[in-house]
C-alpha cells in the first residue's frame, strides 16, 4: 500500500479547521492531515520537538498556513521556515482572511508558493479548498 506524506494545517479557528477538513475529505486525499494551532507548534512539529519530538520523520507535502495565529504569526512562520535548508522545499499555502496588500506581498517575498484568501460563503470556502487539496496533494510533485 502507498504512503502518503501528511499536509500539516495550521490554523487557530476551529471553526475553520472544521470547514476545512470537511473539504478536503470531500478530495478523497489519502493524506493524513495534522493540524496545530499557533506558529510555535508548525516549528515544533516540523523540527520534530515537544509533542512531535517522536513523530514520523518526514515532511509534509503542503503547508497550509493562517496568517493570524496566536504567539507566531504566520508570516514569521513562512520566515523561518523558508530560511531552512530542510524545509524551504516544503510548498507552503497561505490560507487567510487577509486580503492586506502588505501580507500578500511579504508572503511571496518570503517564498510562499501560493496565497488564498478564505472565502465568505460557505459553498465558495469547500471550492477554494477542494482546489487546493487537488492541486497540492495530488496534481503537484515535489522532490
Amino acid at each position: 500500500m502507498k504512503k502518503y506524506p501528511p499536509i500539516l494545517y495550521a490554523e487557530d479557528s476551529k471553526n475553520d479547521v472544521e470547514l476545512t477538513m470537511s473539504a478536503l475529505k470531500k478530495c478523497n486525499l489519502q493524506n493524513k492531515i495534522d493540524v496545530v494551532f499557533d506558529g510555535h507548534q508548525v516549528l515544533d512539529y516540523l523540527m520534530y520537538k515537544g509533542d512531535y519530538a517522536n513523530r514520523e520523520i518526514e515532511n509534509p507535502i503542503l503547508i497550509l498556513l493562517d496568517i493570524k495565529m496566536p504567539k507566531l504569526d504566520g508570516i514569521e512562520t513562512l520566515k523561518i521556515i523558508k530560511a531552512n535548508s530542510d524545509l524551504k522545499s516544503i510548498p507552503v499555502v497561505m490560507l487567510t482572511s487577509s486580503a492586506m496588500e502588505n501580507d500578500i506581498a511579504e508572503s511571496y517575498q518570503l517564498g510562499v508558493n501560493a496565497y488564498v484568501i478564505k472565502p465568505i460563503g460557505f459553498e465558495e470556502f469547500i471550492f477554494a479548498i477542494k482546489q487546493i487539496g487537488g492541486f497540492w496533494a495530488v496534481v503537484n510533485k515535489t522532490a
